[in-house]
């Protein structure tokens, strides 16, 4: 990747991806904002700070708040909050709103913009690897209920995403690790190179130092971009995006949240491999090369036993369902995804012990499954 990169997601906003890209924050913000809520995980008070004064510098009047972190921001309670602030300040259709942190952040910042006046612009700050190549990309907006995650939210483009390469070098390994699942999952549904790069060398798939992580980044990025680009709403082709996270969802629900995204995402892509075998979509070749590429990073693979029902029950509300009709992403080839519907209920559990039992083994031959 060169110094600085910049993709062009459709018609409607660029991706910058770079090291010092937060300077230009004050630049992304639309022409005739007068007002800015800038939002912020715990974690980055310091460099929010800076961000409010390059904002106040261009002229516009801030409103700064920081939110509780990772999945507490994303609720109710903490949008009304934020509503009410742009109540109270005079918030209008021409303010914007700026959401600095991981993918909690953003996705709340941008529900928040996306409920104000019906819409108000956004501009997505990402600091984590995971709010790079997924959240904070595509204009996926949302919150969590007591039900589901992710189950109340809209969809709302932002006006520019800024992803400053500098704020990843003091971010904790287990969440490089954790980011690190949505970049391989890209490379399981559209780009096999991805897979080549982790494969050849994990230790350079972490390294915020090196060449391999931001070209990863970058690869990602255009994977969601093109797929965002020719379905914003999810109508079809989107779907494929979510590949491992319909049992991912559960896990993060039955756990309430403790979990991280991305391992929960590690093992949802696993869980699916396996599903997909059983329904005799997936070689035993390609089951393999998830659990290999997956643990050579540091991501879990595998679940506890005993909580099937729990999963279950979770994922017949995952979004993907219709009506009684469970729906998963799978894959036939790498770079190859589908729509398995309905599978069968005995695949599921089978797939489950898969990943929770170390006593079973991956799924039978293709000819043999069902």
């Amino acid at each position: 990747m060169s110094a600085r990169a910049t993709i062009r997601v459709g018609d409607d906003y660029d991706v910058v991806i770079g090291r010092g890209v937060l300077d230009d924050v004050a630049a992304a913000v639309p022409t005739g904002a007068m007002r800015a809520l800038l939002v912020h995980a715990p974690a980055l008070a310091s460099r929010a700070a800076e961000v409010a004064d390059s904002l106040r510098g261009s002229g516009l009047d801030v409103l700064v708040r920081e939110l509780p972190d990772a999945e507490a921001a994303k609720t109710a309670e903490v949008a009304a909050q934020l509503w009410s602030a742009l109540g109270e300040h005079g918030f209008t259709r021409t303010d914007v709103v700026v959401a600095l942190g991981g993918g909690a952040t953003t996705d709340l910042g941008g529900f928040v913009a996306a409920s104000w006046l019906r819409g108000v612009p956004v501009v997505q700050v990402p600091s984590t690897l995971l709010g790079m190549v997924d959240a904070a990309v595509g204009g996926k907006t949302g919150i969590n209920t007591p039900e589901g995650k992710n189950l109340v939210g809209a969809f709302h483009s932002p006006v520019a995403v800024l992803c400053d390469l500098d704020l990843l070098d003091t971010l904790p390994r287990a969440d490089l690790v954790a980011g690190s699942a949505e970049i391989i999952k890209c490379g399981f549904i559209a780009d096999p190179v991805i897979l080549d790069l982790v494969e050849a060398d994990p230790a350079a798939a972490l390294d915020v130092h090196g060449d391999v992580l931001p070209e990863l980044i970058e690869r990602a990025i255009r994977v969601k971009a093109e797929v965002v680009a020719a379905d914003l709403k999810e109508s079809s082709l989107r779907e494929i995006l979510n590949y491992g996270h319909t049992f991912a969802h559960a896990i993060e629900q039955v756990e309430q949240y403790r979990w991280r995204h991305g391992d929960a995402v590690a093992v949802g892509m696993v869980y699916a491999a396996e599903l997909a075998c059983y329904a005799g979509l997936l070689s035993q070749d390609l089951v393999q090369r998830h659990r290999d590429v997956l643990s050579s990073v540091g991501l879990p693979i595998s679940y506890e036993p005993g909580r099937w029902g729990e999963l279950l029950t979770v994922m017949a509300r995952d979004k993907k369902t219709r009506g009684a009709t469970l729906r998963f992403v799978a894959l036939t080839h790498v770079g190859s995804p589908t729509r398995l519907e309905g599978p069968e209920p005995s695949w599921l559990r089978a797939a489950y012990d898969a990943v929770s039992l170390p006593t079973t083994t991956s799924c039978p031959q293709p000819e043999q499954a069902g």
